[in-house]
């Protein structure tokens, strides 16, 4: 089965190159990184999901966002 770098879980290095090489360079703005840059991410669970983020929270005694940090921090 072809991979997919779109959907597939684990995009692997040069999975984009071709996707980058298209971008018109005019478009492209290459800015000096920040060390103390923060970066936020918003996460929306709803549903089934959101009442195993609930159940699984208590469970731990945390809370929801306490879970779906150390879930991002451990991946």
């Amino acid at each position: 089965m072809a991979r997919d770098p779109w959907t597939d879980p684990d995009p692997q290095p040069g999975d984009f190159d071709a996707d980058l090489d298209a971008i018109d360079p005019r478009y492209v703005e290459a800015h000096p990184g920040d060390p103390d840059a923060k970066l936020t991410i918003v996460v929306g669970v709803e549903g089934e999901d959101a009442e195993r983020l609930q159940q699984l929270a208590a469970r731990r005694r945390q809370r929801p966002a306490e879970v779906i940090s150390s879930l991002l921090r451990s991946a």
